[in-house]
């Protein structure tokens, strides 16, 4: 489909469409002529406050026509066409907003409207042709300035139907049409999708391997939105960003300083590179939820002390300062780090800092994160190292998968050469890149830049508002009766406002989307869990929503009764809502730029599904029938209560979450770097090992149980005394699942091998 102004509707707000009057006949003729002669849509609206509505709810207007002056009887005395025009505005900058006014009129319109405005159409005097002229002169020149710079590129290319004698092979979408397979391909994507599928033989896109042309200009326009000296466009995802970040810094036996809260993308940055890693232990809460490194971990004595403890490193070596430091931010559970504190930490105790922001890159973009990013602005000018951020900006901005960014901000007396940091990108780019990628980051940008205070505020009330309504329907219920139960969220309960403490429902949410200080965390208001939290420090992202099941309250002490997550979000899937992370009592969604009141309605609903069908014992087979249908005889017999308390009591009884617990505060002894302990698995000098005969050996790849889905050991750590902890928790996930046939956990670096009817864990290990 090509772009036409057809696809720009322009909104006309007016009282006069069906009016048998002069200015009715007038807006008919102007109607029409745009209609017909200038290819433009219209939307009609008779109010203000309709109007309105219809702003907020369609990004696609081309240009709003607005008639000074409704008849009384079709307006409220709260909406004025002076407050349409403010609201318009306010949300974005650039849209054409002309009025429609008579010579008499224009003496009663206040400056702060003539500031917003982009024109007038005489309602009488100028002829329908010239009026419609002004509207298709404005929508014209708007629409044009939606491109961006790659993408207004490629969609030109792509609309010159050039005939192409250069790679991808389909040429276009032609080859497609040479087969059925090919024509329902061909069919599913659209000839757009196909014709801008290109090649680097394009010159008019620039290269992106040497960020040259347009795309060389797009990437220093995200730079210039996302706070960076510079920005690359990663194509293979952010596990990606993390190798080229990591590769361009450091080299064989460097020392990093890393999160163990990291995304496994990094544990391999450190088998590409060879560097040795000390590591920062993020703290849990009695619930299990992962929270910030303590600011104490950051200090040059704790971080020498990990040095000089570290049997990997050499003596000679013990004295060096670690090349990068590497921390998660948010945190999976959505705890943001402050960076200008831990900046002010490691200024002089790393070489460079990389925060892994790969759920965050919208942090920019609203005032409630200030301070709480990678690419913060810090008005104190602290001294700090170079800079480096990785962002998925295809999770919840809007590129496409595996589109990520990676930002750099120079340090304060150290710069990043840009031709020496490239050799590393290169390295890890491609010579064919997906040009749709590439515009869906350039788009992603423009969005930001353009409006995205405005999403970014709108996203965070509507989450807020999720918030607000979990803990109304719980009142709700309780007032039927006292001792009924709901889901329960991980926030606050009350805030503190003008040195008064407010319960959070109370608040409205317009006012906590801008409090920062609602969503810090704090000792004097301990709800997250975290006692020893230092201040000003850490803060909960509003729109990661942790869902909370019974079983288990805030201090850590399990119930007689309870519901483990699992069951929960297994429920969800089968109604189509996909969860995000599933811990033992608590779950994740992401409240994002896609969401939309009608998915929190249905969200509401299913979860008050699963607590009617909870109560009243459902019988498994009503609720889970394909699980019933592949276990029967453990299934078949028991309602979904009996079975949640089952499980519940078996979590309980065996200390889950305390073997879980104690076994991610256990760093076990290095044997050997992540590095060669992947080299003997390239060398074919490893074997599998059944978890009963682990004890003394030493594991060639990480363990990564989900939940919570971080490292609780890294290849080349050995499983002895000091590693028990860790061996008993597997140990208890391996009965758990022999226990419970269908709840096998994704756990990275475990097989399962089965005999007799019963499953042994296995993990591929050092030959002895």
């Amino acid at each position: 489909m090509k772009i036409t102004r057809h696809q720009w509707p322009v909104l006309i707000v007016s009282g006069q469409f069906h009016e048998h009057t002069d200015e009715g006949f007038r807006l008919a003729e102007l109607i029409e002529e745009l209609e017909e002669v200038q290819d433009c849509s219209i939307i009609p609206s008779f109010t203000y406050e309709d109007a309105m509505e219809i702003k907020r709810s369609r990004a696609d207007i081309g240009a709003v026509v607005v008639d000074w002056n409704l008849p009384e009887e079709d307006s409220t005395e709260k909406s004025t066409a002076c407050e349409l025009v403010r609201k318009i505005r306010a949300r974005n900058a650039t849209l054409p907003i002309l009025l429609l006014a008579s010579r008499l009129e224009t003496e009663d319109i206040p400056v702060e409207v003539l500031q917003c405005i982009d024109g007038y159409l005489w309602k009488t005097a100028d002829t329908i042709e010239f009026l419609a002229g002004r509207i298709v002169m404005h929508l014209d020149r708007y629409t044009a300035s939606v491109y961006p710079a790659f993408f207004g590129e490629m969609v030109r290319y792509a609309q010159e139907y050039k005939y192409a004698w250069h790679t991808p092979g389909h040429m276009g979408g032609e080859g497609f049409l040479r087969s059925p397979a090919g024509v329902l391909f061909h069919k599913f994507f659209g000839e757009n999708t196909l014709r801008s599928d290109l090649s680097i033989s394009v010159p008019e896109l620039g290269s992106l391997l040497d960020h040259s042309g347009v795309t060389g200009d797009a990437e220093k326009n995200s730079a210039r939105v996302f706070g960076a000296d510079y920005t690359y466009y990663v194509l293979n995802g952010t596990s990606n960003v993390n190798q080229i970040i990591w590769r361009s810094q450091l080299v064989r036996d460097d020392i990093a300083f890393v999160d163990r809260n990291c995304h496994k993308s990094l544990n391999y940055a450190m088998v590409i590179t060879e560097a040795i890693p000390v590591y920062m232990i993020p703290r849990r809460n009695m619930r299990g939820i992962i929270g910030p490194v303590r600011l104490s971990e950051f200090s040059p004595e704790s971080i020498r002390q990990k040095i000089q403890a570290s049997g990997l490193i050499t003596p000679d070596k013990k004295n060096e300062t670690p090349k990068m430091s590497a921390l998660t931010n948010s945190t999976y559970d959505g705890v943001c780090y402050n960076v200008i504190q831990i900046k002010k930490q490691l200024a002089r105790s790393v070489e460079n800092l990389h925060f892994d922001e790969a759920w965050y890159a919208y942090a920019r973009f609203h005032p409630v994160y200030t301070n709480h990013f990678g690419m913060a602005d810090d008005d104190l000018n602290n001294e700090h190292p170079p800079i480096f951020v990785s962002q998925s900006t295809h999770k919840l901005l809007t590129a496409f998968s595996q589109a990520s960014m990676l930002h750099i901000r120079n340090g304060s007396h150290v710069t990043v050469n840009p031709d020496e940091f490239n050799e590393s990108y290169m390295m890890h780019g491609s010579t064919s890149p997906q040009y749709s990628m590439v515009a869906s980051l350039d788009v992603a940008t423009k969005m930001m830049d353009d409006s995205g205070g405005i999403i970014w505020n709108d996203t965070i009330i509507e989450a807020i508002h999720l918030r607000k309504k979990m803990i109304t329907i719980l009142k709700d219920l309780q007032k039927k009766n006292a001792d009924d139960w709901f889901f329960g969220m991980w926030q606050p309960e009350r805030i503190k406002l003008d040195n008064e403490w407010v319960n959070i429902e109370d608040v409205p949410a317009e006012v906590l989307a801008k409090t920062q200080s609602a969503w810090v965390m704090s000792k004097d208001n301990p709800w997250h869990g975290f006692n020893d939290i230092e201040d000003d420090y850490a803060m909960l992202d509003p729109i990661k929503l942790t869902f909370t099941t019974p079983g288990i309250n805030d201090h850590g002490e399990m119930t007689e009764e309870g519901i483990p997550a699992s069951l929960v979000t297994n429920y969800l899937i089968d109604k189509g809502i996909v969860c995000e992370k599933t811990d033992y009592y608590s779950f994740l969604l992401l409240n994002s730029l896609g969401t939309t009141r009608g998915k929190q309605g249905s969200l509401f609903a299913e979860l008050l599904k699963f607590k009617e069908a909870y109560d009243r014992n459902a019988p498994m087979a009503e609720v889970f029938p394909e699980m019933v249908a592949a276990w029967p005889e453990a299934y078949g017999k028991v309602g979904l209560k009996e079975h949640a308390n089952e499980v519940h009591r078996y979590i309980r009884e065996h200390r889950m979450l305390d073997r879980m617990q104690e076994a991610f505060q256990v760093i076990p002894d290095q044997a050997m770097k992540p590095a060669d302990a992947y080299h003997a698995v390239v060398r074919k000098n490893v074997e599998y090992v059944d978890l009963d005969k682990m004890m003394g050996r030493i594991p060639a790849v990480m363990i990564v149980p989900y939940p919570p889905g971080i490292p609780i050991m890294m290849g080349g750590e050995k499983m002895n005394d000091k590693a028990k902890p860790i061996w008993d928790y597997l140990k208890l996930r391996q009965d758990f699942e022999n226990a419970f046939p269908g709840y096998e956990s994704d756990i990275h670096g475990v097989e399962r091998t089965e005999r007799n009817g019963k499953k042994y864990f296995q993990t591929m290990c050092i030959k002895e």
